[in-house]
């Protein structure tokens, strides 16, 4: 099987590094990577609160760095690095807490639905 090649490295590869450094304050997220409708990759870094509401696609949080809590509707888990937390769409969420290092990979994904 041929492994794929390609010429630039942001191609194929986006550090985390990287990613960090276009986020701000003012703009806690940056899209990398997106296919269509079909999935969309961001890097979210909050800072002091998680304004987000509701989105009309499914998602995928996988901890980058950092802990602190996470609330989905009424439930509320502990999360730290290497943890993947998930929400379908349009469900309330936010993270309540978190660490000053605090990033997520943020994965929408699948068709936008309708609200309920």
């Amino acid at each position: 099987m041929a492994v794929p090649t390609s010429k630039k490295s942001s191609d194929l590869l986006v550090t985390l590094a990287d990613a960090a450094a276009t986020l701000s304050a003012e703009h806690p997220f940056a899209p990398f990577f997106r296919q269509g409708m079909e999935i969309e990759i961001e890097l979210y870094a909050p800072v002091g609160t998680d304004g987000q509401t509701p989105h009309s696609r499914d998602e995928l949080y996988i901890i980058a760095t950092g802990t602190g809590t996470f609330s989905r509707g009424d439930e509320l888990v502990n999360f730290s690095p290497g943890d993947l937390l998930y929400v379908p769409a349009y469900i309330e969420h936010r993270f309540e807490t978190f660490s000053d290092d605090f990033k997520t990979w943020v994965i929408f994904y699948g068709e936008k639905r309708e609200q309920p």
